[in-house]
């Protein structure tokens, strides 16, 4: 799920100068981040405006492009970026040789990064938990369409070897552009559950989500109730493969996958079953001031620090989930926002960036499709009309997805329409990614090796089967 610690994810600043020593500062600069042992490629896009400069980052290996820079400085061949709402530095010197050599730096940590305009290429991560080839099964890539919108799906059908009739499941993937593995730091965790059902006698199909990877579509503009759509289509593909029992088609969804597994549930009788893998139970405001406060603590941050943010953001998500319209919600919210500095001085705008700015980016965030649905979508209200079986399982040290809160009101939901034959479990040391951890913080899934918890896979599987008899 998405994290919003402030209501503020601004980008664009400007200075002065944009050469030095007869070079351009401008353009695509990349770099190779080691941390631990793991390695990020980090991208800078560095931009020329009528007043000056601007510049996005993105994270390739995070699936993460665009992230607004708030400062751009650069004079004396010396360059400073900053990324105010994720505590980001970088500070290089830019050579003769036309490269940057210097220091990325997030909160109080500092890490060397030299960057080239030479771009590079993704590093192949091998996880121990990874499957080697070759499978004891059979791998096929397919593509299938959007009948609705008009586009194809890219993705890999996995299937028992032996011939016959297999019940099969559609992995749905957690919000933002995930690959049909949900590579997240060289995880697969996707890959990981496909082999592992597909050894056991179920077959899947995974699938990049619409605009990412090898599949067509808008990623941009869409919402939950689009990607279930995706969803549906690739049920429909299933359908048609004589190698599938259409009676036991199934579906996990992960984190936002959690969210459209039941929407499609509700409105569907070819739905054998669904597993909710750190699903949402309560409405999206809600969820985001809690993820906010509980992966604040874990980041160190004081009380009185997390309490403004919250009492901030909350003002900005009752108004977004109260609107029915994007247009007054546009200037309600803006409204709202030029308040705020009134009402808490420290809250200032990034250095060199203008209050309209300012205000407006952070508009933009809150308004846009994705977001509004979130907001306000309340999956109780649909989970009240899923009759199929359900399994619910959330990992204890879940900072994103908190168990207790979510396993409740899935459990609540589901049994106030009638549906008995549900199964919620809180499974002990694991995080939102459902690895054994430490404390769940975000911070740490890079640093684990595991991918995917085994009892968390047995969990399903055992689950799974019973459902298939």
């Amino acid at each position: 799920m998405k994290t919003t610690y402030k209501i503020v994810i601004s980008a664009l600043i400007l200075f002065i100068s944009t050469t030095i020593f007869g070079q351009n500062i401008e353009g695509q600069w990349n770099g190779m981040l080691e941390i631990q042992g793991m390695k990020l490629r980090l991208v800078f896009n560095i931009n020329k405006t009528e007043t000056g400069l601007s510049a996005t980052m993105d994270s390739p290996d995070q699936g993460a492009k665009g992230i607004p820079v708030t400062g751009v400085n650069f004079t004396d061949s010396l360059l400073k970026l900053t990324i105010a709402s994720a505590s980001i530095e970088y500070n290089a010197r830019l050579t003769k040789e036309d490269n940057l050599k210097g220091t990325f730096s997030q909160g109080p940590y500092n890490f060397p990064l030299d960057m080239s305009r030479k771009k590079l290429e993704k590093e192949v991560v091998i996880k121990i938990q990874d499957p080697k080839k070759p499978y004891p099964y059979s791998e096929e890539n397919v593509t299938f369409e959007n009948k609705k919108e008009k586009f194809f799906l890219a993705g890999t059908l996995t299937l028992p070897s032996a011939k016959g009739q297999y019940p099969a499941v559609v992995l749905i993937s957690g919000s933002g552009a995930q690959d049909r593995n949900e590579e997240i730091f060289g995880h697969k965790p996707f890959l990981i559950i496909a082999d592992f059902l597909t050894r056991n006698g179920i077959a899947v199909l995974r699938f990049d989500d619409r605009g990412t990877a090898e599949s067509e579509g808008d990623i941009i503009k869409s919402t939950s109730l689009d990607f279930a759509v995706d969803v549906e289509s690739a049920i429909e593909y299933l359908m048609t493969r004589k190698e599938i029992d259409q009676k036991k088609i199934g579906l996990i969804g992960h984190s936002e996958g959690g969210i459209i597994a039941p929407i499609i549930a509700s409105r569907s009788k070819d739905i054998a079953f669904i597993v909710l893998l750190a699903g949402t139970g309560i409405q999206g405001n809600e969820l985001l001031l809690l993820q906010q406060e509980l992966i604040s603590k874990a980041m160190g941050i004081n009380e009185e620090e997390i309490n403004k943010n919250k009492e901030i953001n909350k003002g900005a998500f009752d108004i977004v989930a109260k609107s029915t319209n994007n247009e007054t919600l546009a200037a309600e919210l803006t409204e709202y926002i030029k308040e705020v500095p009134k009402n808490n001085p420290d809250s200032d705008r990034p250095q060199g960036m203008s209050e309209e700015e300012f205000i407006k980016l952070q508009v933009d965030q809150l308004t846009s499709p994705w977001m509004v649905f979130f907001i306000q979508y309340n999956p109780y209200l649909i989970l009240k009309d899923v009759k199929c079986p359900v399994l619910a399982l959330n990992g204890e040290k879940d900072l994103q997805v908190p168990p207790k809160e979510n396993l409740t009101a899935i459990k609540k939901g589901l049994a106030e329409g009638g549906n008995k034959n549900v199964t919620t479990k809180e499974l002990p040391n694991l995080n939102h990614l459902f690895q054994e951890c430490t404390t769940g913080a975000p911070s740490e899934y890079a640093q684990i090796e595991q991918t995917f918890s085994p009892g968390a896979l047995d969990e399903m599987l055992k689950w799974i089967k019973h459902q298939i008899k």
